[in-house]
């Protein structure tokens, strides 16, 4: 299972925030780059950034700090990035400047056509992310609280022919208040698609009890506040992380 650094760009820095509110943001980096490289060093195989300017605005607003980061990285490791990603054009400069994979959230719930566009126009490139409280789906940078059943988006989307979904609960990101385990595991276990874990993860018991549940198709999990303030310490809950999936290879 992969343990994937989150860098949220907020005016160029590198920030948390609280349950996805923009006013109750901490600058932990001015310089996002600095970082990333800061993440490879600690072993990291995979960066997760977001604009968060951008899933506001919907249009990118952090394209400098995101070209910096892929420069200072390389071809390292993959980068999967999203935040005001609307258009197919969007989607080709990032690709072009080094991005992995590009992350659909607001445009795949509002404009699903797009999505499927994508991933015809950009095949093996195109993640989904869906954004949950209390199991419907939230779009505009959390903002707004649709009537759309998670599982039933999930569903459909892989259909389309995505790389993978992103789960996020609202309610625990930022909170380090644990990862909604029984939510992510139900999730998974009715996708072909690989579900990453995103929001709550805190400390190496929430590394211990997702690869726990990996078999279900949890590929990784997306940590940030928990990293940033030390509660857990990335370079650790990969080697747990490596540690516990190659036992459970030697014991099946």
């Amino acid at each position: 299972m992969l343990i994937i650094p989150a860098i949220d760009l907020k005016d160029g820095h590198c920030v948390r925030l609280r349950q996805g509110v923009m006013e109750d943001a901490t600058v932990f980096s001015e310089d996002p780059a600095a970082m990333a490289l800061h993440w490879l060093k600690q072993g990291a195989r995979r960066l997760h950034l977001v604009d968060l300017n951008g899933a506001f605005a919907g249009k990118p607003k952090n394209k400098a700090a995101v070209r910096s980061i892929v420069e200072a990285v390389g071809l390292d490791v993959p980068i999967q990035l999203g935040g005001g990603i609307r258009d197919l054009e969007t989607i080709e400069r990032y690709l072009d400047i080094g991005v992995a994979y590009v992350i659909i959230g607001t445009a795949a719930v509002k404009t699903p056509g797009f999505l499927h566009e994508a991933c015809d126009a950009f095949p093996g490139h195109v993640m989904v992310g869906l954004d949950a409280n209390a199991g419907k789906v939230a779009v505009d940078g959390w903002s707004k609280v649709t009537g759309h059943d998670v599982l039933d988006l999930a569903k459909r989307f892989e259909g389309y022919g995505i790389e993978a979904i992103i789960y996020t609960d609202i309610g625990r990101d930022g909170m380090l208040s644990g990862v909604n385990i029984p939510a992510t595991v139900e999730l998974a276990r009715e996708l072909t698609v690989p579900v990453i874990a995103s929001g709550g993860i805190t400390n190496l018991d929430d590394v211990h009890a997702l690869c726990a549940v990996q078999d279900n198709g949890i590929a990784g999990a997306i940590t940030g506040r928990a990293i940033y303030e030390e509660t857990l310490n990335f370079a650790a809950a990969q080697k747990l992380a490596d540690t516990l999936t190659t036992n459970r290879n030697v014991k099946s």
